[in-house]
């Protein structure tokens, strides 16, 4: 995706995280208003844009939503010579901790906190390139995690090909809510908030 303005200036990292304040760990090169307002401009515009190739009723991510949640947010910008001028914004990934209640194999009610996939957009454009594979992997060095302790929410078949073919995940454990979670889920987790395990009516723990 354009913009009207120079993404390098705001970006300076081919990836670059966001959280809740909206601003990029290297300091932009241009002044801190300038770089709110293009920031959120574009959070906008690729919210639209995702929400539009999902056909959703809305955009889920839109700068608002980011500065009111704790969420990250990865944007994946075009750093080929052809874009030295004013850049391209290829897609974004954004994930948040969710508490929920998955399902496992034997039917219990489990109440976890993983990470989810809210929301992943590649543009149109510039699908089947690898980019995707380079955004999605680089949010798993990142946030410390294995793809199969995700969390995905409502995602499209395009999605699910998409983690079958990289990263193997195909077995799903079928659930009462809109996201999805894989086999192995529940197995060989680490750290603290990614799954709080404990039944929900029975506490029953997790076999």
């Amino acid at each position: 995706m354009e913009f009207e303005f120079d993404i390098h200036k705001i970006f300076l990292e081919p990836i670059t995280k966001l959280d809740s304040t909206l601003l990029p760990q290297r300091r932009p090169l241009v002044s801190s208003s300038e770089a709110e307002k293009q920031i959120m401009k574009v959070l906008d515009d690729i919210g639209k844009a995702s929400a539009k190739a999902q056909r959703l009723p809305a955009p889920i991510t839109s700068a608002s939503r980011m500065q009111t949640n704790q969420h990250h947010l990865y944007i994946l910008k075009d750093c080929t010579p052809k874009t030295a001028g004013r850049g391209l914004v290829i897609g974004f990934l954004k994930v948040g901790y969710k508490k929920l209640f998955v399902l496992d194999r034997k039917g219990s009610h489990i109440e976890a906190e993983p990470l989810c996939i809210l929301d992943f957009y590649i543009h149109e454009s510039l699908q089947r390139h690898g980019f995707g594979k380079e955004l999605f992997g680089f949010m798993l060095r990142i946030e410390q995690v294995e793809p199969q302790h995700l969390a995905i929410d409502r995602p499209s078949e395009k999605f699910l090909s998409f983690l079958w073919k990289h990263y193997n995940l195909r077995a799903v454990i079928p659930q009462v809510n809109n996201f999805v979670i894989f086999e192995g889920f529940f197995r060989d987790r680490k750290g603290k908030r990614q799954l709080c395990v404990q039944s929900a009516e029975w506490r029953k723990g997790v076999v």
